[in-house]
């Protein structure tokens, strides 16, 4: 009984360290994507020894970074989802809970081009299903224009997400949700004004 009332506080320790290591990871690849793992360890505040202990190499942690990255992902739109509503909205949805954990998407694409192989495909897999799950409905709904595969509109609507996040903060553009959620249902087939109309609706509903 002792022995099980002990454990229960060394286990939250230790999920406790493998949350800050995970933190301290996205934060300091951010900023710098050749950090060391001694970097990592000291903006963490723990020993080397304990962020081995978690992850037995740099290659095992940042695989872990883009699980966590990925469930994030995931999380956010399943949490913004509204059942039975039209698809273009929930496209919008989508885009813009991307957006909001923007930070998170940006380290999953620099860790998948750097360190993951270059296996960018592979990494978003995950994230990827739900929007071809979406675009499918809405291509059999007429809400989509059906000239490209759901799986392939897909790709080019990643690619457009990835591309204006990559762009934020630039001399030329500063980004915002809109403007991505936007460029995301012209990319579907919407017409300009129906998907500002859109994307405001979403804003108002809010």
């Amino acid at each position: 009984m002792a022995e099980s009332a002990m454990a229960t506080p060394l286990r939250r320790h230790a999920q406790a360290n493998r949350r800050r290591i995970l933190e301290a990871a996205r934060e300091t690849l951010s900023m710098d994507p050749d950090t060391t793992i001694d970097d990592i360890a000291r903006v963490a505040g723990v020993a080397r020894r304990t962020l081995y202990g978690h992850f037995a190499s740099r290659e095992i942690l940042l695989h872990a970074l883009a699980d966590d990255a990925v469930d994030t992902l995931r999380q956010a739109f399943v949490q913004e989802e509204s059942q039975g509503a039209p698809p273009a909205l929930e496209l919008a949805r989508f885009v813009m809970a991307v957006w909001g954990i923007g930070d998170r998407y940006r380290m999953l694409i620099a860790l998948a081009r750097r360190d993951l192989d270059g296996d960018i495909r592979r990494v978003l897999a995950p994230v990827r299903e739900l929007a071809v799950e979406l675009l499918a409905r809405g291509q059999r709904e007429g809400a989509f224009a059906d000239h490209l595969p759901a799986a392939v509109l897909a790709q080019v609507q990643e690619a457009t997400i990835v591309s204006m996040l990559e762009a934020v903060n630039s001399e030329e553009w500063e980004g915002s949700a809109t403007a991505a959620a936007t460029a995301v249902l012209l990319a579907a087939g919407k017409g300009q004004a129906e998907a500002e109309a859109l994307v405001r609706q979403l804003r108002e509903d809010g």
